[in-house]
């Protein structure tokens, strides 16, 4: 309970000491992390998958963060969110194409069905629940 409450107000990180949550946010710090995790959900034809590309030394990232935890969190619980380190994980970055953060991805079907750039709250929940109504 301590450490789930730990990670609800941003302290701690889960056992494994690489990948924290955030109940519906998680932060994948390796590639093989990125892989399974990618993987578990790229054959469903609904919407599961919200990659945040962000630096840790990117404002705007900071900026938008509450939100996004929100939105995990109260909003879109049947979606997964993922935030993805550009300077950890540059392979993934390069593989989606990132060259601004924050960038969000829509992963359906293993595939993106659309992309945010740039610290836009409206526009990312208008496009999740967009592409949640069209599974």
């Amino acid at each position: 309970m301590g450490m789930a409450l730990s990670n609800m107000l941003g302290g701690g990180e889960t056992d494994e000491g690489n990948e924290s949550e955030h109940r519906g946010l998680t932060k994948l710090s390796s590639s093989a992390q990125w892989q399974l995790h990618f993987n578990r959900l790229k054959d469903s034809n609904q919407l599961k998958l919200v990659i945040d590309f962000y630096a840790s030394w990117c404002g705007p990232c900071k900026f938008i963060e509450p939100a996004v935890i929100a939105m995990a969190v109260n909003k879109f619980t049947d979606v997964s969110f993922v935030k993805v380190d550009v300077d950890e994980l540059p392979d993934v970055a390069k593989e989606f194409n990132v060259d601004a953060m924050p960038t969000f991805v829509l992963v359906k079907n293993g595939k993106e069905v659309d992309r945010i750039v740039g610290a836009k709250k409206d526009e990312l929940e208008e496009k999740v629940t967009k592409h949640r109504a069209s599974s």
